[in-house]
């Protein structure tokens, strides 16, 4: 019976090339930028150079005429953790990239929207102030606006949207078929105020949470006079016995556990106890106060970054003026409590306990050994990352009583001659 066997598989002969693989995707000359743009965006949508609404300087936004102004956020890995990012293209599924690059920047920039309200304001605040005027003649005065800024301004889809945000900030009046405006600060600090409550109840980003609102209201540690019922206990006893009292040695005698538990002693020793266990939750913290507070630091973002310094002044000459659409007082009060029991417990501990000094020196230094601990363990992390699995295998060998590799290249012993 014959069968048929198995074809010898093909032996590769000496004249036939091993097979190649693929370049690598090469490395972007120039640093490169990665933008994340909306994908709702439209043809012309651009990316454009206009001044930032706080300096001046032109930056660079994108701009589309249905999606409005857009600024770019960076979102980048820590420099300790170094990143890169392959792009490739792949235009059929289950098909090789054809062409791709790597960036060693892994850097991202998110757009995120701007109100078009702030490129308002520095172009209605220059205007001719305490007239009302066209909004078509104000823009039409501005001679130095960059082209890019006009494109936007005079873009005939983005212009009802430009119209109400420069009506948000000012008092406007019907003139014919005209509608007129001039800029009000008052209105522009209403608008920033409504802005400011819906970020606080959106809640503020874990960063500004922490440093500007709990760091703020956190009290500080207070030497308190707390009661030794212990000292009492041995002091009574002295005292008994002195007065020569017949009484029973149990008597005479407190455990401390009996002494603990008397609220009528009188000794003192001096301890540094918390006077807070928590600044938002304890009740001296009231809620309005830290409400308050939140307002306060989303007002400061938006001012530092989309206000100038001028009208930065402006705005806080009308937050301290009698009719202030919010009053800070309860807050201001509040802080200034803090302050003064912070100046406390500084000059308890520097008059106080000398064993428990601590200046702001030695907190720095606290703070520089906490943070080469921390790149410490962060360079045994990467270390350990590193180390391939057979390394790894072999450190959780027991070398108890083995010898080491070097005791087998040493010179060994001369003989002795008989």
């Amino acid at each position: 019976m014959r069968t048929r066997s198995t074809a010898p598989a093909e032996q590769p002969t000496p004249d036939s090339e091993p097979e190649q693989l693929p370049p690598s995707p090469p490395t972007a000359e120039r640093p490169s930028k990665t933008f994340i743009i909306p994908s709702a965006a439209t043809d012309n949508a651009r990316l454009l150079r206009l001044p930032n609404p706080r300096t001046g300087e032109l930056t660079r936004y994108f701009f589309c005429p249905k999606l409005g102004i857009h600024e770019f956020t960076a979102v980048a890995a820590p420099s300790h953790v170094p990143r890169s990012i392959l792009f490739s293209h792949s235009p059929e599924k289950h098909v090789a990239p054809t062409r791709g690059s790597i960036s060693k920047a892994a850097q991202l920039l998110v757009a995120t929207p701007v109100d078009a309200m702030f490129f308002m304001i520095p172009i209605l605040s220059t205007s001719s102030k305490g007239l009302f005027q066209p909004l078509d003649d104000i823009l039409d005065s501005q001679d130095e606006l960059p082209k890019h800024m006009r494109h936007v301004l005079f873009d005939e889809t983005f212009e009802p949207t430009l119209t109400a945000r420069a009506e948000a900030v000012c008092d406007s009046v019907e003139a014919g078929d005209q509608k007129m405006f001039r800029f009000n600060e008052k209105k522009l600090l209403g608008k920033l105020i409504a802005k400011a409550e819906r970020m606080v109840a959106q809640g503020l980003p874990k960063s500004l949470e922490e440093r500007f609102v709990r760091q703020a209201l956190a009290t500080p540690l207070m030497a308190v006079k707390r009661e030794n019922p212990v000292t009492k206990g041995v002091s009574s006893e002295n005292k008994e016995n002195e007065a020569g009292e017949d009484d029973d040695s149990e008597q005479q005698k407190e455990t401390p556990s009996t002494t603990n538990s008397n609220p009528n002693s009188n000794s003192v020793s001096d301890e540094l106890t918390p006077a807070t266990e928590s600044p938002l939750d304890e009740p001296t913290t009231p809620e309005d106060v830290t409400h308050l507070l939140r307002i306060s630091t989303a007002l400061a973002f938006m001012k530092e970054s989309y206000l100038s310094p001028a009208l930065c002044a402006n705005i806080d000459e009308l937050l301290a003026s009698p009719d202030t659409p919010i009053d800070f007082k309860p807050l201001t009060d509040h802080l200034k409590h803090i302050a003064d029991l912070r100046a406390e417990a500084l000059a308890s501990r520097s008059l106080g306990d000398f064993s428990r000094k601590r200046t702001a020196e030695d907190d720095d230094a606290a703070e520089i050994r906490a943070e080469k601990k921390r790149r410490k363990e962060e360079e045994e992390k990467k270390k350990k990352a590193g180390e391939s699995r057979g390394v790894k295998d072999l450190k959780k060998i027991n070398t108890t009583g083995m010898k080491k590799m070097s005791d087998f290249f040493t010179k060994a012993a001369a003989k002795k001659k008989s």
